[in-house]
């Protein structure tokens, strides 16, 4: 796996979309966040991994509708279950296709958002998957986690299964309130705006959270949660 990025260094991004003005958008906002660089740019999916492969960049945006090689393509070239040292890809696309999220997480993207998001939450999801975590659109994490508490015999869709078992130790109720939240597809800060605690409260908590559970990331927490009742549909 890609080595962490080193304390108070900047978060090191690729940016792929074959619009021009996306990309400039994009590198715009992101170069104004004093903990993220963009190193660079491609047009296409074929240039995207050809450039993440030579500069191991920390994070990779990848546009899905490209020419040449398609973003779930090229996503499963960076950080695929077959490659050796996979590569954090979060997929940002106009379009919220269930075969787009499901294609992009089974491909081993750790983040998927919409392009409307807005760029606070392109700012997250880049922090996100820097520090090993992942991010998704809201919209489409609630659409994803109904679909699993419809069907929560069959295997998720996806590139990890939630844990399916109750944990051996129970999740307080501070931890249950944090699961909730995770389960709407909340980041971090707004986890902790909602509670009035901290963001390093609301990390220690989602550590706390993945060690009972046995879950890899919070999409594997939310999962959990509506598979097991605790968290509901926005009305």
């Amino acid at each position: 796996m890609t080595s962490p990025t080193a304390p108070g260094a900047p978060i090191r991004v690729l940016i792929a979309d074959d619009q021009d003005m996306v990309r400039t958008g994009f590198r715009f906002f992101l170069d104004a966040q004093p903990d993220i660089t963009v190193v660079a740019e491609a047009a296409d999916g074929e240039e995207a991994v050809a450039l993440a492969r030579t500069l191991r960049p920390d994070v990779c945006l990848l546009d899905i509708r490209m020419p040449k090689l398609d973003g779930l393509a090229a996503t499963r070239l960076l950080a695929g279950p077959d490659v050796a040292d996979p590569m954090r890809v979060v997929v940002v696309t106009t379009f919220d296709l269930d075969e787009y999220v499901y294609g992009a997480l089974r491909g081993g993207a750790c983040g998927f958002l919409l392009k409307d998001s807005g760029p606070t939450l392109l700012a997250e999801a880049v922090r996100a998957a820097a520090a090993g975590d992942a991010l998704v659109s809201p919209s489409v994490t609630v659409r994803l986690l109904k679909h699993l508490t419809r069907a929560p015999r069959q295997a998720a869709p996806v590139r990890t299964a939630a844990p399916a078992e109750p944990p051996a130790e129970p999740l307080t109720d501070r931890e249950l309130d944090v699961v909730r939240l995770v389960a709407l597809g909340r980041t971090n800060a707004e986890i902790a705006a909602g509670l009035y605690v901290s963001l390093s409260t609301v990390k220690t908590h989602l550590s706390s959270v993945q060690l009972k559970l046995h879950a890899r990331n919070r999409v594997e927490i939310a999962a959990w949660a509506w598979q097991h009742g605790h968290a509901r549909p926005a009305s």
